[in-house]
């Protein structure tokens, strides 16, 4: 089966503006990348996952501490942890009796404080 197309992209260049030159056209991105980034973005469309990313963003936390600042049951939290690790959003790490969570890139983090902004921005 032929692989899927290469889809034209305009990426943020390092320092984050947007990687535009006088006569170059957009980068080309292959269709695998852009399937996976589209995974991605679903894993951080939920309200209570993006509040766990931005609790994870100033502290690794435990399930039973997202239970208490978030204020969603424990099962709750424990799926969406469950789907953000699937992502690779997130990592855990058993201390003791516990598993403690943490961000696995503060890139992601960044995606999801910018898309806050944006809105409370709108309104």
């Amino acid at each position: 089966m032929p692989a899927d197309p290469p889809h034209p992209v305009n990426p943020g260049s390092a320092s984050g503006s947007p990687a535009r030159s006088a006569g170059s056209g957009p980068a080309v991105v292959p269709s695998g990348v852009l399937a996976d980034a589209g995974e991605l973005l679903r894993a951080l469309a939920a309200p209570v996952r993006i509040a766990i990313v931005l609790q994870l963003r100033a502290a690794d936390r435990c399930v039973h501490e997202l239970v208490d600042e978030l204020d969603v049951a424990q099962p709750l939290i424990s799926q969406h942890l469950r789907v953000l690790k699937t992502a690779g959003v997130v990592q855990g790490e058993r201390r003791g009796r516990e598993v403690v969570y943490r961000l696995v890139d503060d890139h992601l983090a960044h995606i999801v404080v910018d898309a806050v902004a944006h809105v409370q921005e709108g309104k």
